[in-house]
């Protein structure tokens, strides 16, 4: 008997792929750009299962494509890359990777954080260039983060978990509850982490940082517009380690060449690789390239789960961590 045959868009830590060889004729493509449209249009067609990563367009289009495909793999926590509608009506499952990631970007978003508010990219560049011309009183101040508040968007897996290290720092904690969950608006968590329900103006008013973990949906698209920061104070900052199109990228840019806000940390953006030409020339922002779950040992454990959610569909199991929206689609034998 054959064994099945999966696409991998790119290339993977070496010890999920060689499992993966074991039970499936693997094709690799071993570049790091990603794969053209009509490319991956073709190579679709001649597999059963797809190992992607969020920068995959498995739109409608490509997934018309998947004639005998079964799985569609995500090596990331947010799949808003795949075309979920489509690939229900051909009853093909979608995974993706969440939990294994947590620790790494939460701890990342606190390096943003801490970037922003204590200047540290600014006083980086300085020293670089020769700026630094001895020790000041009122040279390069920041701003605490005692007493202050944390506002975060979406109370998830990696919200909560940069929450908790809130407390650390002796900030406040403040949150969105999501639509989805507006039954239980929790202040106090499994875990003894307390964290104050508050609404999306309110919470933007009085939060002293706001960091952006919720998903890239419709309805959070542009969530932070031009009114959204209009709302924060002059001396607050953004983060954003979620998805790029949760911020209007321009009306950021205007605020902060503005001083509407103190600043901001960004590890992703919204037309990736593409950073706007008008962040680039602003100090008071922090860039990172997209690196929120950038371990060795994480983005080998996003691998592995990948590989055992594609090898769970193909052996006729259900998969470990399905997307929520496909959890009832039927176990192929």
């Amino acid at each position: 008997m054959s064994k099945p045959k999966v696409l991998v868009t790119r290339l993977l830590p070496e010890k999920p792929l060689d499992l993966l060889r074991e039970h499936c004729t693997v094709d690799l493509y071993d570049k790091h750009d990603p794969m053209p449209r009509e490319l991956l249009m073709d190579k679709v067609a001649k597999v059963d299962a797809v190992i992607c990563l969020l920068t995959d367009g498995m739109d409608r289009g490509v997934i018309e494509k998947c004639y005998s495909v079964r799985a569609i793999c995500d090596v990331s926590v947010g799949y808003n890359n795949v075309d979920i509608a489509a690939a229900r009506e051909r009853k093909i499952w979608v995974t993706h990777t969440p939990d294994v990631l947590t620790d790494a970007t939460a701890n990342l978003t606190w390096a943003l954080i801490l970037g922003a508010t204590r200047r540290v990219a600014e006083g980086d560049r300085l020293i670089r260039k020769g700026g630094w011309t001895g020790f000041r009183f009122d040279f390069l101040l920041g701003s605490d983060l005692a007493g202050k508040q944390l506002g975060i968007i979406g109370m998830g897996r990696i919200g909560q978990a940069v929450a908790r290290r809130a407390q650390a720092f002796g900030m406040d904690v403040a949150y969105v509850p999501s639509a989805r969950k507006r039954k239980r608006p929790m202040s106090r968590f499994d875990d003894g982490l307390r964290a104050t329900p508050m609404p999306f103006d309110e919470l933007m008013r009085t939060s002293d940082v706001v960091s952006l973990h919720c998903p890239l949906t419709p309805e959070t698209h542009h969530l932070i517009d031009t009114r959204a920061l209009s709302l924060m104070k002059p001396t607050a900052y953004l983060v954003n380690v979620a998805r790029g199109p949760v911020v209007d990228e321009v009306a950021l840019a205007r605020a902060l060449r503005e001083h509407q806000i103190a600043g901001a940390g960004l590890d992703v953006f919204e037309n990736e690789p593409t950073v706007h030409a008008d962040l680039l020339d602003l100090e008071n922002v922090l860039l990172l390239p997209h690196i929120g779950s950038a371990t060795v040992e994480t983005r080998t454990a996003m691998a592995q789960l990948a590989v055992d959610n594609c090898l769970a569909v193909l052996q006729g199991r259900r998969p470990p961590t399905p997307v929520p929206e496909l959890t009832d689609l039927p176990i192929y034998s």
